[in-house]
């Protein structure tokens, strides 16, 4: 064949792969090129992935609170420990309150000597007015006097009493089950009425998200929530993602944030406070993605093998970012839409050779 009737033959050739379909030109760049695999790209529908910052949390925390002013003279617990609701963890005492329960009970032991002397007087004056020596009106007088001393003795014992409960709640009580996250306040420590002694978990452990208040009505309840890092590999479960979902969102701003919640499997309550990295869903959007196997990380350098018009594989270097599959990847720059990216396949080693 000479040198025109080949120019002749290649143009034939290339028109007829243009008028073909998009699998048919993908078969006949395929039947062009080494062993491997072609994709060409076009936009699709990806779950939009918000990337924020978590909490290994509960569901609630019970603050256990000084019930009285005092001295913390003992304190049971420290974090890490397990308590059950209304387990006795500490005491504190108000030397002070020990006085005035002994002087109301002395109080007491008075207005009850004052009763007695005025139910004998009663007694006396019924029997001489029984018998014509004093008038009705001496006796309502005395009637009148008993009782009046009566509820006196009943007041004071009830101030007694009042002043002894108060002493009572020195007792420390833990409000809920769960694990002491915070205990840090040392025996013989002052504490005032409702300074906090210790922190107690309670409830599920959830995973806590805070996302800012302009994504805040994109997130619902059911939504895809994907963790990173090693989170779990201290507890013995393996390192990488784990996937779970948005429990709930609260229905307040603080501090131009939201906050959610989400379950999350094998999550424990060995580590609540730890910070990890976190991506919710928030929606979706059109994106280039393409697997894993078409990018090629060179030097530090992702690229990727484009098919030219010549049916020639040049590498380009591209920008790439996870997506929520982990075998996928979305590619951000360097390639666009309708280009056509090669893998080649990795050869096998026969057996025996």
């Amino acid at each position: 064949m000479n040198g025109m009737g080949k120019w002749l033959w290649l143009a034939s050739a290339a028109l007829a792969l243009s008028a073909c379909g998009s699998q048919p030109e993908q078969n006949e760049v395929a039947a062009t090129l080494p062993a491997g695999d072609i994709v060409r790209l076009a936009p699709r529908e990806i779950p939009d992935m918000k990337a924020v910052g978590a909490e290994v949390a509960t569901r609630d925390q019970a603050e256990v609170l000084a019930r009285i002013p005092g001295i913390l003279t003992s304190l049971s617990v420290r974090a890490g420990d397990t308590v059950q609701k209304g387990q006795r963890i500490g005491m504190i005492v108000d030397s002070r309150l020990g006085y005035e329960t002994s002087a109301y009970g002395a109080q007491a032991a008075a207005a009850q000597a004052e009763a007695a002397r005025a139910n004998a007087d009663l007694a006396r004056i019924r029997d001489l007015y029984n018998n014509g020596v004093y008038a009705k009106a001496r006796l309502d007088q005395a009637v009148a006097a008993a009782r009046a001393a009566d509820a006196q003795a009943a007041a004071a014992r009830a101030q007694q009493g009042a002043s002894a409960s108060i002493a009572g709640q020195g007792a420390v009580i833990a409000p809920a089950s769960g694990r002491v996250l915070r205990a840090d306040i040392p025996a013989g420590s002052p504490v005032a009425p409702g300074m906090s002694i210790a922190t107690v978990t309670a409830g599920p452990p959830v995973l806590r998200l805070m996302l800012p208040e302009a994504v805040a009505g994109q997130v619902r309840p059911g939504a895809r929530v994907i963790v990173n890092g090693t989170v779990f590999s201290d507890s013995g479960l393996p390192s990488g993602s784990r996937e779970g979902s948005v429990t709930q969102v609260y229905p307040a701003i603080t501090g131009g944030q939201v906050r959610v919640d989400a379950a999350l499997p094998g999550l424990s309550t060995q580590f609540v406070g730890r910070r990890v990295s976190a991506s919710v869903e928030i929606g979706t959007r059109k994106a280039l993605v393409v697997p894993r196997a078409f990018v090629t990380t060179r030097y530090g350098i992702d690229q990727v093998q484009v098919v030219s018009e010549g049916k020639r594989l040049s590498m380009v270097p591209v920008q790439i970012t996870q997506t929520a599959d982990p075998a996928m990847v979305e590619i951000l720059s360097g390639v666009s839409a309708g280009d056509t990216l090669f893998a080649g396949q990795v050869p096998t080693k026969a057996p025996g050779k």
